[in-house]
């Protein structure tokens, strides 16, 4: 076709980066339009779920980001420091030992079931949380460079005209011709709104703020989540930092400066402490917005992240669910780009995205019910701080908060499949995830079946081929591993060969096409 780039990626946050990376491993050409010229510095979501983790890590970034949260720790040590002269009890791997919060209720890890679903298969990536999300911007950009994605900032998208055969992107510096756009460009999204995107959703009925400050006359603030009779604070786990929950309505102007006065008397008329700001070093205000598109996908125009859903911080979700989106559309446009699969493939993109993004919503709503100050809510929140205390409370929860309960609605029975796949430690040392780096789906056969083989033999250039051992696994005979880390397809020892080789090719040809050369099993 008459274009520059396959693709033209609307925002330069991590979703994405995020998306131009896995784009790029699947061969399609890809700019990035950012108006901003550097990474903003502005205060944002401070940890990631497993989720966001798993998905960096299966691209070969665990290193960089185990040492980003290593320097986390250790500003969070000197935060302890400062309060009370020690560290908080807290040692190298161990973490802040909990997994997250529910409406400011925190979830102790030592009360999670590691043993269900989703919650103890994520290897090494399940020690990753404390990294922000300019880190993951700075280290996703390092790896666009490297993958020779074409990344221009300072360039804003102001409009776009799309035909059955293209999309012609016009920004402020100049047009750009392109076969796709995908708009990665924030909760305020110019791809949306110009591309008539359906956005239901709640309006917003309460007023956050967070921030990074220098502070004095702290002494009487609690570290962690407090509830108090007009709203809630947290302080902590960093130096400085803050946030309050007011629920005295929205914002008057969501778009005002947020001011060391401003910040100094809501933080004093929550916490009940006569504190002093001297100084902001980054501030935001956000509330509980809570939408989402009804559909993700308008021909050749896509949307993905907080272009597509919006919802209150809490829970650090939306940096994940991003991601998410970015992991699943990536693989699947760059497949249908490179003719390696029919159009109609996107539309699972939609189907399988869609209803995570609804569940977000309904988990961050929830949240926000459970942290107002009203005697019902109140009387509520006694409720699931009781259920947090056990471990099926905080098991359940911890699922939630970590994305462990998402299952897409693919074909099979198996227990894996439409799960993200477990990362299975193999018997020559190695991990999953060690074989995932480059982008591409995975059949990995783990009884040295030949018949299996033969049948992925006529996918060899869309689908890996590994023949392995897994001691820890034993019931398992093979897993087929989408280009997005999910299971199409898994078997165990126990079923019949006929079956197996049936259901693999099924599950082959829905996912990759028709096979390049058919092969006998034999």
């Amino acid at each position: 076709m008459d274009y520059e780039y396959d693709v033209v990626v609307a925002g330069g946050g991590p979703v994405g980066l995020m998306l131009a990376c896995e784009l790029r491993l699947g061969g399609a050409r890809v700019a990035v339009l950012e108006r901003r010229t550097e990474v903003d510095p502005t205060i944002k979501g401070g940890a990631i779920t497993t989720p966001s983790a798993e998905a960096l890590y299966r691209r070969g970034m665990l290193p960089a980001l185990a040492e980003v949260q290593r320097r986390a720790m250790d500003r969070f040590r000197a935060f302890m420091r400062e309060r009370d002269g020690g560290d908080g009890g807290v040692t190298a791997g161990q973490g802040l030992g909990y997994v997250g919060h529910f409406a400011g209720i925190m979830l102790r890890a030592d009360l999670v079931d590691r043993t269900e679903p989703g919650l103890g298969d994520a290897g090494p990536a399940a020690e990753i949380s404390l990294v922000a999300q300019q880190d993951i911007e700075r280290l996703l950009g390092g790896r666009a460079d490297e993958l020779g994605v074409d990344v221009r900032r300072g360039v804003e998208v102001t409009g776009f005209a799309a035909d059955d055969g293209a999309v012609t992107v016009r920004t402020s510096g100049g047009d750009i011709r392109a076969g796709w756009l995908v708009g990665c460009d924030g909760g305020r999204s110019t791809v949306r709104k110009l591309g008539g995107f359906e956005f239901p959703g709640t309006d917003p009925e309460i007023t956050c703020h967070q921030a990074i400050v220098e502070m004095t006359g702290t002494g009487d603030l609690k570290v962690g989540w407090t509830t108090t009779d007009t709203g809630i604070y947290a302080h902590g786990p960093m130096p400085g930092r803050i946030v309050t929950v007011e629920f005295d309505g929205p914002p008057a102007d969501r778009n005002a400066p947020v001011t060391a006065e401003d910040l100094q008397a809501r933080l004093r008329r929550v916490s009940g402490v006569d504190v002093t700001i001297t100084e902001v070093k980054t501030a935001t205000r956000f509330t509980d917005h809570a939408r989402q598109v009804t559909e993700y996908r308008k021909g050749r125009v896509l949307l993905a992240g907080d272009a597509a859903h919006v919802h209150s911080a809490f829970g650090s979700q939306g940096l994940s669910l991003g991601i998410g989106d970015a992991m699943n559309l990536g693989w699947k446009l760059a497949a249908v780009i490179g003719g390696r699969a029919p159009e109609g493939l996107l539309d699972t993109y939609t189907s399988e995205r869609h209803p995570v993004g609804a569940g977000i919503l309904a988990w961050t709503r929830s949240q926000v019910a459970a942290m107002r100050p009203d005697p019902q809510s109140r009387a509520l929140r006694e409720i699931v701080s009781d259920l947090a205390g056990t471990v099926v409370g905080t098991t359940y929860l911890t699922a939630r908060l970590n994305g462990a309960g998402v299952r897409y609605e693919l074909p099979g029975h198996h227990p894996l499949t439409g799960r993200s796949a477990p990362d299975l430690e193999l018997a020559d040392g190695s991990r999953l995830a060690d074989h995932l780096h480059g982008g591409r789906a995975l059949l990995i056969d783990l009884t040295d079946d030949p018949g299996l083989r033969a049948v992925a033999a006529g996918y060899a250039d869309r689908v890996g081929t590994l023949t392995a051992g897994c001691p820890s696994r034993p019931e398992l005979a093979a897993v087929l591993i989408r280009p997005d880390g999910f299971t199409a397809w898994a078997a165990d020892t126990e079923a019949q060969a006929s079956t197996s080789t049936a259901g693999l090719a099924e599950a082959l040809e829905q996912w990759f096409g028709v096979p390049e050369l058919a092969v006998t099993p034999g």
